[in-house]
């Protein structure tokens, strides 16, 4: 029994070790995830280089975060760690895209795969947010870029077709994108024909004034 007693005392110590190392993660998580929604929100305001900065920042979070979990598996393909990464994708591709610089990778990023793809997906959302202020701007050039990454994002993730527990739940993601997509086809294609029709209108007068 001398034996098992230390067993157990060995056992209780990496137990111990774990839960520290769980609680760290859990803490970083949540910063992870507050630097890219600020990310995000600056990025909406066209504020380039403060979205950049909070990325920078949110990168090196997850550095450490994933630094730290090398030795427990479990705890990185959590679900609560996985999702702060989904976060650090979303966010990155969301500045990429309407900034329109090159779309990072999972390596550049180092994300999984599965965290990835519904990060991009995630990103599409804020995409249609985008495209309606465009729209209220007036800027239809802009608008229709994004309506376009929108698509490319959709018919990539619709070719995707393995289970979800592979994919981190992908399905769910993909008809999520699916009806963004469809909403903001039909929101942009609407304003721009009443600019159309306006523009027509005003054409008309003009000419009707001469």
């Amino acid at each position: 029994m001398d034996n098992l007693h230390h067993t157990i005392a060995a056992i209780l110590d990496e137990l111990e070790t774990k839960n520290a190392v769980r609680d760290a993660t859990l803490a970083r998580s949540r910063t992870l995830i507050r630097h890219c929604a600020n990310s995000i929100r600056a990025v909406h305001r066209g504020e380039f280089t403060d979205a950049e900065d909070l990325l920078q920042a949110a990168r090196d979070v997850a550095a450490e975060m994933v630094r730290d979990l090398a030795a427990y598996p479990d705890i990185y393909f959590a679900g609560y760690t996985q999702d702060a990464l989904k976060e650090l994708a979303e966010a990155h591709i969301t500045y990429a895209i309407i900034a329109n610089k090159p779309v990072p990778t999972p390596k550049e990023l180092a994300v999984e795969p599965a965290a990835y793809l519904n990060g991009i997906g995630e990103a599409a959302g804020e995409l249609r947010r985008f495209v309606l202020d465009c729209i209220r701007r007036g800027q239809v050039a802009e608008g229709e870029r994004a309506l376009e990454a929108m698509d490319v994002i959709y018919s990539h993730l619709a070719t995707v077709d393995y289970p979800d527990a592979i994919t981190g739940g992908l399905r769910r993601t993909t008809d999520m994108v699916r009806g963004v997509l469809e909403r903001t086809r039909g929101d942009f294609t609407t304003a721009v024909r009443q600019d159309q029709l306006q523009e027509a209108l005003r054409d008309l007068e003009r000419k009707l004034g001469r």
